[in-house]
């Protein structure tokens, strides 16, 4: 099954709607290129881009889409509540400033961006979101980041007339932050499952399992990484604004890793290479 993946494949989320199973991600991609580097990524096939309010260019990666040739509703456009925008007033008012940033009607996917604010901030950031769907302005919503804990206090408020349903859970996923017990709870609600950091931000580019299996399969070793998160079902989310890179990021669809292989990238290592707010107990 995971060999016949394509870059037009997606995974149907509790919403209805289809996420295309390739992300590209533009964390911390400037403002002076975010547009250009996104249109490079829409050109080679992309067709998930994900943004955030905290990112600063939501202007400029959903101009490129009509630059790119495409219409609006060709892309799975995501953006996030920034955790400087949570509570119920401050999120409204970010899904608003970030509807009028993007110039779009409606977002595929809005994210909780962190778990923070305390419980009623983050139950008031998700009742603003639910109301957000229900008049239109976003497709499907979800959250970033939320530990167990975090996902349990929201899962009660949603049981008990709340309103909603996750969607999406978006988390640094790779061979040393595998968090199994969180993408079990997820995976078992029917939650897609997205991974940002999935290259480890390069850090990770001499481990001798990578370097082996990358001259094994013919592959660079952020192909391996990709390939992996794929294989495990994850939607992953690799961020770059080299074009031979946001390419080579692509070219993830002519290979499969066996057994074997996916075995020996698994490990028992909990290794953040970027912030962990699962971790927040406020």
């Amino acid at each position: 099954m995971a060999g016949k993946l394509t870059i037009q494949s997606t995974q149907r989320l509790l919403s209805g709607y289809q996420i295309p199973i390739l992300g590209y991600g533009v964390y911390q991609t400037p403002t002076d290129v975010a547009e250009q580097v996104t249109v490079e990524a829409l050109k080679l096939g992309y067709r998930h881009i994900d943004s955030a309010a905290a990112y600063n260019n939501e202007k400029e990666v959903s101009a490129a889409i009509s630059k790119a040739g495409l219409a609006r509703s060709d892309v799975f456009l995501t953006t996030k509540i920034p955790p400087k925008g949570m509570g119920y007033e401050a999120s409204k008012q970010s899904i608003e400033d970030s509807l009028k940033k993007a110039n779009t009607d409606y977002f595929d996917l809005i994210l909780i961006h962190a778990p923070f604010g305390g419980k009623e901030g983050r139950l008031g950031s998700w009742r603003a979101l639910v109301e957000a769907q229900q008049a239109g302005k976003v497709r499907s919503i979800g959250v970033s980041n939320y530990g167990i804990h975090h996902l349990e206090e929201l899962e009660t408020y949603i049981k008990s007339g709340g309103g909603g349903q996750i969607d999406v859970g978006q988390y640094e996923l790779h061979p040393w932050l595998g968090r199994g017990e969180l993408v079990e709870w997820l995976k078992k609600r029917g939650v897609v499952v997205q991974a940002y950091c999935p290259l480890v931000r390069n850090q990770r580019g001499e481990e001798p399992v990578l370097k082996e299996l990358s001259e094994k399969y013919g592959k660079t070793t952020a192909q391996v990484l990709i390939r992996w998160s794929l294989q495990k079902g994850f939607v992953p989310l690799p961020k770059s604004v080299t074009p031979s890179r946001i390419k080579e990021n692509a070219e993830v669809f002519d290979f499969e890793l066996d057994e074997a292989d996916m075995a020996k990238l698994t490990t028992d290592k909990y290794e953040p290479c970027a912030w962990d707010p699962t971790v927040n107990e406020d």
